[in-house]
C-alpha cells in the first residue's frame, strides 16, 4: 500500500539533547494513524520536521510520495492555532482562504465539515476552546489536503469537546483524507486509529494495528501467595508470559489453558480465589514497550 508519510533515519538533536533518534515511520494512504507518546517523546519535533519547521540533524521525510519539503495536498494543525479574536470564525477562514489561494466556497465547506456553521458568525473570542481547535482543524482542510496532520487536537478539552474532535476525526478517516494523529491519550488512539505507532525517549519502539499491540485476551489469576504463583506459572508458560500485577498475575495465553494453569497452581500449594479472561488495554501494552506508569502517559 502507498505510504501517505514515509520516514527514513529520522534524527534531530538539540545540542546535547537527542530529541528524535533514527526514526523509520511509515503511514499508510487512507489510513487514520496514531503517534502515541508521553509528553517529550519526540512527537511535535517529529511533525515538525515533516512539515518543514525544523531541520532534521539527519534523515529523510517523503510525504505523498512526493519530494522532501514538498507540502502539496498537507493540511496540519501544529499546537495552538492562532486567529483573529475579533472577527468571526467565518471571517477568520476567508482572511486564511485569501492567504492559501483557496477559493470562498471552502469556506461553507469546511465550516460544514467541522460542525460550526450555526456559529461562523459568532467571534472568535467568545467560541469555547472545542469550537477554536475545530475551527483550526477547519484552517487545515482549506487545502482539501490528502494527508492531514493534527498534534494533539483534544488537548485541553472537557469531555464533550474531546467527543466532538473524536467524531470529527472519524468522520475525515472515513473520507478520502489520511490522518496521522499525535497524542498522548491512550483511550483517543485506541477509540480512532487503524494502526498505533509508539515513540518513547525520541525512537519508535512498535508499531502495528491496536489489536495486534494488545495482543488479544490475557487470563487473569487471583491466587496467593503471588510469587509462588508467579514462579510456578513460569515454569508452565515461560516467564515472558507471566506479568505480576496488583491483584495477581496476568498469564499471556487463550482461555483453552485455563484448566491446566488451575491445576497446576493448586497442586503446587497456591491457593486460587480467580480465573477470568480479559483484554488486555493499550495502556498496559504500553507500559511493558517503554516504562511509563501514568494514566494518559502525559
Amino acid at each position: 500500500m502507498d505510504a501517505a508519510v514515509e520516514t527514513r533515519g529520522l534524527s534531530k538533536r538539540y545540542g546535547g539533547t537527542l530529541a528524535v533518534d533514527r526514526l523509520d515511520l511509515a503511514v499508510r494512504a487512507g489510513e487514520v494513524y496514531g503517534f502515541l507518546g508521553p509528553n517529550g517523546a519526540g512527537k511535535t519535533t517529529t511533525l515538525r520536521m515533516l512539515l518543514g519547521l525544523v531541520k532534521p540533524t539527519a534523515g529523510e521525510v517523503r510525504l505523498l510520495s512526493g519530494p522532501p519539503g514538498g507540502l502539496g495536498g498537507v493540511g496540519a494543525l501544529i499546537e495552538s492555532p492562532g486567529f483573529y479574536p475579533y472577527l468571526s470564525g467565518r471571517d477568520n477562514l476567508r482572511v486564511m482562504a485569501r492567504y492559501a489561494g483557496v477559493g470562498a466556497g471552502r469556506v461553507a465547506a469546511v465550516l460544514d465539515t467541522v460542525g460550526l456553521t450555526e456559529r461562523a458568525g459568532d467571534r472568535y473570542a467568545a467560541y469555547s476552546l472545542g469550537m477554536k481547535q475545530r475551527l483550526g482543524v477547519a484552517t487545515a482542510l482549506l487545502k482539501d489536503p490528502r494527508l492531514l496532520i493534527l498534534d494533539e487536537p483534544t488537548n485541553g478539552l472537557d469531555p464533550g469537546g474531546m467527543a466532538d474532535m473524536r467524531a470529527l476525526i472519524r468522520r475525515l478517516g472515513a473520507a478520502d483524507c489520511t490522518v496521522l494523529l499525535s497524542s498522548h491519550l491512550l483511550g483517543e488512539v485506541q477509540q480512532i486509529c487503524d494502526r498505533v505507532g509508539v515513540i518513547s525517549r525520541g525512537r519508535l519502539v512498535a508499531e502495528n494495528t491496536v489489536a495486534e499491540l494488545r495482543g488479544g485476551t490475557v487470563l487473569h489469576v487471583g491466587a496467593e501467595p503471588a510469587a509462588e504463583a508467579a514462579e510456578e506459572a513460569g515454569r508452565l508458560l515461560g516467564e515472558e508470559r507471566v506479568r505480576l500485577v496488583a491483584d495477581g498475575l496476568d498469564l499471556t495465553v487463550g482461555r483453552e489453558r485455563a484448566a491446566e494453569i488451575n491445576g497446576a497452581l493448586v497442586a503446587a500449594g497456591v491457593a486460587v480465589s480467580e480465573l477470568r479472561v480479559r483484554e488486555r488495554d493499550l495502556e498496559q501494552v504500553f507500559f511493558e514497550l517503554t516504562g511509563e506508569v501514568t494514566r494518559h502517559v502525559g
